[in-house]
């Protein structure tokens, strides 16, 4: 689908003037940086929730996906504990601002306006109906875990 035919809104309120103003880079990528609202300080084996300094407006009939920027784990040793956040389009209130769940595996300090995450938005799952059956003729792949290390 061409991007230009269908472009969605994102209301937004910025809780803090120590961020930049979320961009969209039409062509890079479609995920959208995040970024830390104040310094946070972590000791290894810590847990913490970075302010992410951002409340939303999702479009209608769409979640975001937040995950660690790819860069994130070697600059920063920390990992995401719920390996992706998942917030659906009823978090959407003023006060609900973004956070990004975070375990520390070294001591370090994140500083306000460093880009520690990403989102994306997708639309939300179509409404499913399962059907229960004796067995699926389908061929198998060969089970968990099988494409093998190459």
């Amino acid at each position: 689908m061409n991007r230009d035919l269908k472009r969605e809104t994102i209301k937004i309120v910025y809780h803090t003037d120590q961020i930049e103003k979320l961009t969209y880079i039409d062509g890079k990528s479609d995920w959208i940086d995040l970024r830390a609202a104040q310094d946070v300080e972590f000791k290894a084996g810590e847990f913490k929730l970075v302010n992410l300094g951002v409340s939303m407006q999702l479009p209608k009939g769409y979640e975001a996906h937040v995950v660690p920027r790819s860069s994130t784990f070697k600059n920063y040793g920390l990992i995401q504990t719920n390996s992706c956040g998942v917030i659906d389009q009823t978090y959407c209130g003023q006060d609900d601002v973004w956070h990004w769940p975070a375990y520390a595996t070294r001591d370090v300090v994140v500083h306000a306006n460093d880009r520690i995450c990403q989102f994306r938005i997708v639309e939300n799952q179509p409404q499913i109906t399962f059907e229960e059956v004796e067995e699926l003729s389908n061929e198998n792949r060969g089970g968990f875990g099988s494409t093998g290390k190459n």
